[in-house]
């Protein structure tokens, strides 16, 4: 699958958990959708971050979910469209070892060199 076919799966799949989470009354709004190479360069030189982010690659978004209007910081908050996410064969930044980021929603892309 190339790059271009992975961004448009990974939109569709968005697009999925978007609606899915309305039909389950939760609010949910745009964090960050895309990072430029710049930006990875710049967190990698302050020591954030790695260098093949799935940002820069447009295969990467964080969302910001509301319940009940108020923003949600607890990644257990998230654990239901992470499941659902994670379904759909993404993956889900509650499950990551090293510091759980539950408002993180990726497609893996095995082409990063």
């Amino acid at each position: 699958m190339t790059l271009t076919q992975k961004q448009a799966t990974f939109t569709v799949m968005i697009a999925k958990l978007i609606l899915w989470a309305d039909g389950q009354g939760l609010q949910l709004t745009f964090g960050q959708a895309y990072q430029t190479p710049a930006q990875v360069e710049n967190d990698m030189q302050a020591g954030k971050g790695i260098r093949n982010r799935l940002y820069s690659l447009r295969l990467a978004i964080d969302l910001n979910l509301f319940i009940d209007g108020v923003y949600q910081t607890a990644t257990t908050a998230y654990k239901p469209l992470g499941q659902y996410w994670q379904a759909m064969g993404g993956a889900w930044g509650g499950d990551f070892k090293a510091c759980p980021d539950g408002n993180h929603f990726s497609l893996l892309y095995s082409g990063i060199k």
